[in-house]
């Protein structure tokens, strides 16, 4: 066999469906009887010919958690000085959620307020708090000052 004596022709027809029972695709023209698959326009939502499907073969990814009622403001000491030194709150005041909503430091959306420790404050305050850390409590209690949990 050389190159010379290959047929330049070597691609088959396409078999033309429909052309009656002699072509050997008339009729059904191969799609067999009635069902969703021998209709016309029809190709079935992500099936890929028995293989596993792109929305199977990728991982499940992320988890969302739905805990909008345990929202927490975080706030530290020395935000609390800041507010107190711009006048916004005065240190006469419990500092609450409800309190620091009022003065717009702090979001309406939460639900819970935290104390922490990071800087320092000067003033004597009461603080009414969901939580707060043992450094904070600390400071506000060398000043006199008092720091009462809620459990709402």
């Amino acid at each position: 066999m050389h190159l010379n004596t290959l047929n330049s022709y070597t691609n088959k027809r396409k078999k033309r469906l429909g052309r009656g029972i002699g072509s050997g695709k008339g009729k059904t023209s191969g799609r067999g009887h009635k069902g969703q698959k021998s209709r016309s326009g029809v190709a079935i939502k992500s099936f890929e010919g028995g293989q596993m499907p792109l929305y199977r073969r990728l991982p499940k990814r992320g988890f969302v958690k739905h805990d909008k009622d345990k929202l927490v403001a975080i706030i530290n000491l020395s935000k609390i000085q800041e507010i107190i030194d711009n006048k916004k709150i005065t240190s006469s005041n419990v500092i609450n959620l409800t309190s620091l909503q009022k003065s717009k430091v702090i979001s309406q959306k939460y639900k819970r307020l935290k104390l922490l420790g990071s800087g320092d404050i000067k003033i004597k305050l009461d603080a009414e708090v969901f939580s707060v850390s043992k450094s904070a409590k600390s400071k506000i209690e060398k000043l006199g000052g008092k720091v009462l949990l809620t459990k709402k």
